[in-house]
């Protein structure tokens, strides 16, 4: 199969601290080329740094989730745009809004991600936006940023990380100029009703990720993700599809890569 890109990773987490770079090298023996780690904070932002430059199949990104917000003081840019300069740095976060498990304020939330997409529109990097149940918001604030970004840059915005909305809003999404990027919860039984949308989302626009350790294939339910299970993902999305899954390996790594400018050696 054609190498492939995980666009969402989280290998600083703990339930990696005893076999990480094992599992570097099975997700690489495994055909996953690179494995972008995203930060959640600067802590995490940090780490993901450091196994950047520790392992070559690693790529970093750097932002404050929803989730820790709260932790997140305006002074708090100027430490992130550090960061973001690293060289193996390729985006900026995981950021976004997430009303599902309610741990943060929504204004707080909003004022975060403000924040944050004003820094990645200055740095000229792509961000990763995470959003639950926070479309009422997310849209119209991605809207205006992205009206105004496009205006200044031709660089893709980023991606609409483990999306799991209706076609009407990928289609917003998609007009933006998002990439919308799915993982192996695609193969659910609860999935069902999301797949006739995958399959109206454009071969040129989409993207795979594990969000290891989190959100496990179907056949590892109950069992910690990984990056090498991404296959399985790339599998699933072509039955969808109807496609082989070497153009789906093909055209997801291709996109990644114009996404994070990412040489062909790299």
């Amino acid at each position: 199969m054609f190498p492939l890109i995980d666009t969402h990773a989280h290998l600083d987490m703990a339930p990696f601290a005893k076999d990480r770079s094992e599992v570097i090298a099975i997700a690489r023996d495994s055909g996953v080329s690179i494995i972008i780690t995203v930060g959640i904070d600067l802590e995490s932002s940090r780490a993901a740094i450091k196994l950047a430059e520790d392992h070559h199949e690693v790529l970093a990104t750097v932002g404050f989730h929803p989730h820790e917000a709260n932790r997140m003081r305006e002074t708090d840019l100027t430490s992130l745009a550090e960061l973001a300069h690293k060289p193996r740095v390729v985006a900026i976060g995981e950021i976004g809004l997430d009303y599902y498990r309610s741990k943060v304020p929504p204004a707080t939330q909003l004022q975060a991600l403000q924040w944050q997409l004003a820094l990645a529109d200055r740095l000229d990097l792509p961000v990763i936006i995470h959003c639950r149940q926070a479309e009422k918001d997310m849209l119209p604030l991605l809207h205006d940023w992205s009206d105004a970004h496009n205006g200044r840059s031709e660089r893709p915005l980023g991606i609409i990380h483990c999306f799991s909305g209706n076609i009407e809003v990928a289609r917003q999404y998609l007009a933006m100029g998002f990439f919308i990027s799915v993982g192996a919860y695609i193969g659910y039984p609860s999935s069902k009703p999301l797949r006739s949308v995958i399959r109206e989302i454009p071969q040129n626009r989409l993207l795979v990720e594990t969000d290891c350790p989190f959100l496990p294939p179907q056949k590892h339910r109950g069992q910690r993700n990984e990056p090498a299970y991404l296959p399985l993902t790339v599998t699933a999305l072509a039955d969808i599809r109807e496609v082989s899954s070497e153009i789906i390996a093909q055209e997801t790594t291709r996109n990644a890569r114009n996404l994070f400018r990412l040489p062909d050696s790299a």
